[in-house]
């Protein structure tokens, strides 16, 4: 065997993997218990240098596109998972050619759909993670990325602050384009429409979705979220000239949606009396860029959003709205966010990711003082929440307790 390993960061421990023999048969020695969702390719989770990694057996010319794919969204700033090699050249123990491996860098806190679904969840789970993929969606298509196979199953969900976000994990028919004519937007959304329609049945099949919930219905939703996105961030409005605020009012529908305007492009009529206003350039993630720039901390937009206001709480009750954002913005993360996050038992840990533990104890704070009738002492209902909520919560980071390959798939045809 004459292995060709093309890694963007070469471990030498790649080369102690089993690679000589068939994905599907490797040990479980060297597997890790994840969560799998469906894949029309052998995928496993596998333990290397104290990191996850996703092995994709697939076929090299593939496996080398898909893998250029995933740099460029990467460089694109994309909700994509990170590519770390390609391992070509393999062969068995009777030198039969096997196919070549894809290994991408495992999301961390991250779910397939089905694993969502598995769970004990809010009832309109269903409807939030088609809101987060149609974000996803727009987001890829503002950037002109036709994903051209968009579902559930090619896409990865992390909770946040009590929503969804979501990540492309197969890009193996992606194409990056300067910029996608209508058709091409439109046939991602029928393909989108068809696949998480087939998804849905599936689950509901299997007796996992819910009894109210309509498949179809869920899926043209799809359709309405995408469009309503994709209007409010690329539609042209027209003002009258001293309607200033109406321009600031549509920057901050824009930032509500989690998209920050990097540019504007304003134009007169000839008649000088009415502005046309259309954002030029949008981008995700305003809230975590602040929060980050404020504190260091790297979580998702609604958690940033959560933990900003949060942060803005506490500079009103300890009257410092007058001072330096960042020495206040210090003092929070120091003497509110650390020590919520580090009161969770290390047995614990591996339940939530800290700024969504963040996210709970602040929702359970809320309902406790509902319930007293007064304002409860952060500490006390971290303690509550510490014994009587996270020891039920399921170990995300690790394993669910749920192999989601076992859910019973129903024969239907490809839309």
């Amino acid at each position: 065997m004459s292995l060709d390993i093309s890694a963007i960061n070469p471990d030498p421990a790649m080369l102690d993997l089993p690679w000589e023999v068939p994905l599907e048969e490797w040990p479980d020695s060297y597997l890790a218990a994840l969560p799998r969702g469906i894949s029309r390719h052998v995928v496993r989770f596998v333990r290397l240098s104290g990191r996850v990694l996703a092995v994709k057996e697939i076929s090299e010319p593939l496996a080398r596109r898909e893998f250029q794919t995933l740099r460029n969204l990467r460089r694109l700033d994309m909700p994509a998972v990170k590519p770390i090699a390609v391992v070509s050249g393999r062969t068995d123990a009777n030198g039969e050619p096997l196919d070549a491996c894809l290994i991408t860098r495992h999301l961390k806190f991250s779910l397939p759909y089905r694993a969502v679904f598995s769970q004990r969840m809010r009832p309109d789970s269903a409807r939030r993670t088609i809101d987060a993929l149609a974000v996803l969606l727009v987001r890829l298509h503002l950037n002109g990325v036709f994903w051209g196979d968009v579902s559930l199953s090619n896409t990865l969900f992390r909770r946040d602050a009590g929503d969804f976000a979501a990540y492309l994990v197969d890009a193996e028919t992606a194409e990056i384009h300067p910029q996608l004519s209508r058709g091409q937007r439109e046939h991602d959304l029928y393909i989108a429409h068809g696949n998480i329609a087939g998804e849905l049945m599936d689950l509901e099949a299997a007796g996992v979705l819910a009894e109210d919930e309509d498949p179809i219905e869920i899926a043209n939703r799809i359709m309405f979220r995408y469009d309503l996105l994709w209007d409010e961030l690329t539609s042209e409005e027209r003002f009258e000239r001293g309607d200033r605020w109406r321009v600031e009012e549509r920057i901050r529908r824009l930032n509500n949606l989690g998209f920050d305007v990097d540019e504007l492009e304003m134009s007169t009529d000839l008649d000088g009396i009415h502005i046309r206003i259309q954002p030029k350039v949008v981008d995700a993630g305003h809230h975590s860029r602040r929060l980050m720039r404020l504190t260091g901390l790297d979580v998702e937009e609604n958690q940033a959003r959560r933990l900003l206001n949060d942060l803005d709480s506490y500079r009103a009750a300890t009257e410092r709205l007058g001072e330096d954002e960042e020495l206040v913005a210090h003092d929070w993360l120091s003497r509110i966010y650390e020590p919520v996050t580090r009161t969770v038992p290390p047995e614990l840990s591996a339940k939530l990711e800290p700024a969504e533990i963040f996210h709970e104890i602040l929702e359970h704070r809320w309902y406790l003082s509902e319930r007293a009738g007064h304002d409860m002492p952060i500490e006390e209902a971290v303690a509550d929440y510490v014994r009587t909520v996270l020891p039920g919560k399921p170990d995300e980071v690790t394993i669910l307790g749920v192999d989601t390959e076992e859910i019973p798939i129903q024969a239907r045809p490809t839309p």
